[in-house]
């Protein structure tokens, strides 16, 4: 099976409009099919809706599952992930001098039988870890914390949660000068910040573990491996000689 990455999980979270046909049996099909369902037929059917995928999930899941078969991977390679990379350790430096810490990025990455994930930021002791996400430029840096929640973020905090058995994930959103062979052709100002105080430039998030969330999230998940083993069976058979 493979091993999904938290931040894939968002992907996957998204609400499907129907039930998979696949798991209807004529019986659950019949009470699917209701115009007005009862307390007990939705009861009957949330299982269900647990397990399905919607299809933008599947079409996610088609392409790990090429990236598989064909063994490669459809790199994203865009100038905001090249800044987060070429900024990460200065954004960590930030916020140890913001925070009065110690942190030093994570090499550690764990695997369960669902999931596969190296977390930016694990303090020794702590029952908390950390995610730095250097903003592109000030549009798109969250200033207030209202704008800081993401879902697609939420899940894979939610994933790195049951990954490392903690309580609490801070996303924390830095804002540092973007470097100039990046941003060439977009206004400096927007990018060039260090004289904007530190303080303006963090945006920190907090999620809680959600055990009733993290369940759901490992139903979704191993769902989706299924999934991705049958394309992988299916793209073999339909071009077998």
């Amino acid at each position: 099976m493979i091993l999904l990455h938290p931040s894939s999980i968002g992907k996957i979270m998204t609400d499907a409009v129907k039930i998979d046909p696949e798991l209807l049996t004529p019986d659950l099909a019949e009470i699917s099919r209701k115009t007005k369902k009862t307390d007990e037929d939705k009861a009957i059917l949330a299982p269900l809706w647990e397990k399905t995928l919607s299809v933008g999930a599947k079409t996610y899941l088609k392409s790990l599952a090429k990236q598989s078969v064909y063994d490669v991977r459809f790199e994203v390679d865009t100038k905001y992930m090249r800044k987060g990379l070429a900024c990460e350790q200065q954004a960590i430096d930030m916020l140890n001098a913001l925070l009065f810490k110690r942190y030093v990025k994570n090499t550690l990455r764990l695997e369960t039988d669902v999931l596969t994930g190296e977390a930016d930021i694990l303090p020794p002791g702590e029952n908390y870890g950390r995610d730095i996400k250097v903003s592109w430029s000030l549009e798109t840096f969250p200033c207030v914390k209202e704008d800081a929640h993401d879902q697609l973020y939420e899940w894979q905090m939610r994933g790195y949660m049951h990954l490392y058995d903690r309580d609490e994930w801070h996303v924390d959103y830095l804002m540092l000068d973007t470097p100039e062979e990046l941003c060439r052709y977009e206004p400096p100002e927007i990018h060039q910040v260090s004289h904007i105080p530190p303080t303006l430039r963090h945006t920190s998030f907090t999620y809680k573990r959600d055990l009733e969330l993290e369940r759901k999230m490992l139903i979704k998940c191993r769902r989706a491996q299924e999934y991705i083993e049958h394309i992988k069976t299916q793209i073999i058979l339909e071009h077998e000689e």
